[in-house]
């Protein structure tokens, strides 16, 4: 995977993490709110509903408390009466009383009437509720409220059924009446689905949104990496011209000195031999023939010394032999014979052996920086040191020369700093330059290493 498709996960999981944990987070919020609000309105629906089972049962009472008054334990007629009353009293579709005996024994049921007379103490559920039990546990308590499923008789099912009952204490009898609730799930079921499919339709929504924000990023950053291409191909193009030139320069000026130097010295040592020869054919001048071949002998050895040094400046066989610091040493070392400036050297490099192109490269620097010294700053010491910091390795060279403005430089005498910087361009090195007229210089550059 590249860095530029690396860079753009980088950018774009964040965002979809981020987005993912919110609306997780949203979503679950929503959710239990909406619950909240459901049982809201379920019990709201079942306060109504039981509000209206009392005031049912208490329509009820009131419609047979003057027979109840008036009879005692024992009067017969009076609860026959009683279970007549209440036998007729119906509301709505499926509203009606019944009424059972301690033990649990159906005395009035008018919707089902097969019921009567049976004893139901026993009978339990589609749940596995004791159904009367139940009932009969509330109106000792005084009167209170239960759900069971029952038959609902408009459809022939069973549904769950809200009961209210009361005790008959004169007789030892149980009131009740219920309202089915069927209608209370149906409307709540209806609520959830709805509120399910606005979190649904949200849901979708926001995912909508972070895949457009994903598109967006994703073109931004496609725009940007056009873009950096772009300008990364320019400044290879321009480093690749650089190193073009460069190299054309360092050839022309190798070839000069072949010419200028070895070869004309070769020439005279050719000169000096034909003549000796010569004159040994001819004239038999053997002592003029022998000063001829000594001075071919000091010329050849010129020729020779200066083919050592062009090849020194091609490549330093003591950079490969020795490494990069006895290199560096010496080269100071030979300056310092040379120019009789006071070197104050302080290096800082690793034991390991860097990469060739790098020891390569600051020797070169090195190099250049004290050809640039000893032409033109007219120093009396200089400072040379090495440290390592934010992965690079850094070299200053600091004189206390004449100095110079940086930015007002003539092209010939800015080709040595400019050679420099093409060097370290290649290598992704840094570049630090401060001097000013009268106050010296200070060259620092910076290598990956």
């Amino acid at each position: 995977m590249s860095l530029k498709a690396k860079l753009l996960l980088l950018a774009i999981l964040p965002l979809l993490l981020v987005s993912s944990l919110v609306t997780m987070v949203s979503l679950q919020q929503a959710r239990n709110l909406s619950e909240q609000e459901i049982r809201i309105f379920e019990d709201n629906l079942l306060s109504t509903k039981q509000r209206e089972l009392q005031n049912y049962v208490s329509l009820a009472l009131t419609s047979i408390d003057h027979i109840v008054a008036n009879a005692d334990v024992h009067d017969e007629a009076a609860k026959i009466e009683v279970m007549r009353i209440l036998s007729d009293l119906t509301f709505g579709d499926d509203g009606y009383f019944f009424v059972y005996d301690r033990n649990g024994k159906v005395l009035v049921h008018p919707i089902l009437t097969d019921l009567v007379g049976q004893d139901l103490y026993d009978m339990q559920d589609a749940r596995g509720d004791y159904v009367i039990r139940s009932l009969l546990q509330r109106a000792r308590e005084g009167g209170g409220f239960h759900r069971y499923l029952w038959q609902k008789p408009s459809r022939g099912e069973s549904e769950e059924k809200l009961g209210y009952v009361v005790s008959l204490p004169k007789w030892g009898w149980m009131l009740g009446t219920g309202l089915y609730i069927d209608d209370i799930t149906e409307e709540v079921a209806k609520i959830r689905s709805e509120v399910t499919r606005n979190i649904r339709n949200t849901f979708f929504t926001v995912l909508l949104i972070v895949a457009a924000a994903v598109a967006v990023i994703i073109v931004i950053g496609i725009a940007l990496n056009l873009h950096e291409s772009r300008l990364a191909d320019g400044r290879l193009r321009s480093l690749a011209h650089k190193s073009i030139q460069l190299q054309v320069s360092q050839r022309r000026g190798f070839a000069r000195e072949l010419h200028d130097g070895i070869n004309q010295l070769m020439v005279s040592v050719k000169f000096r031999i034909e003549s000796a020869l010569n004159k040994l054919s001819k004239a038999g001048d053997s002592a003029s023939a022998t000063a001829d071949l000594h001075h071919a002998m000091a010329v050849l050895n010129e020729a020779i010394q200066e083919v050592r040094r062009v090849s020194h400046n091609l490549r330093p066989s003591i950079l490969d032999d020795l490494g990069l610091e006895p290199a560096l040493r010496n080269l100071l070392d030979e300056f310092k014979l040379r120019t009789g400036i006071l070197v104050d050297l302080r290096l800082s490099l690793p034991a390991a052996r860097l990469n060739d192109d790098i020891e390569t490269t600051l020797y070169r620097v090195v190099q250049e920086a004290l050809t640039n010294i000893e032409k033109h700053a007219d120093a009396s010491h200089l400072l040379v040191r090495s440290w390592y910091s934010s992965g690079l390795l850094w070299l200053e060279l600091k004189d206390n020369g004449c100095g110079f403005d940086p930015d007002d430089l003539s092209p010939q005498a800015g080709i040595g700093l400019r050679n420099i910087r093409d060097r370290l361009e290649l290598l992704g090195g840094e570049l630090a330059l401060e001097s000013a007229p009268g106050e010296g210089a200070r060259l620092c550059i910076g290598l990956p290493a």
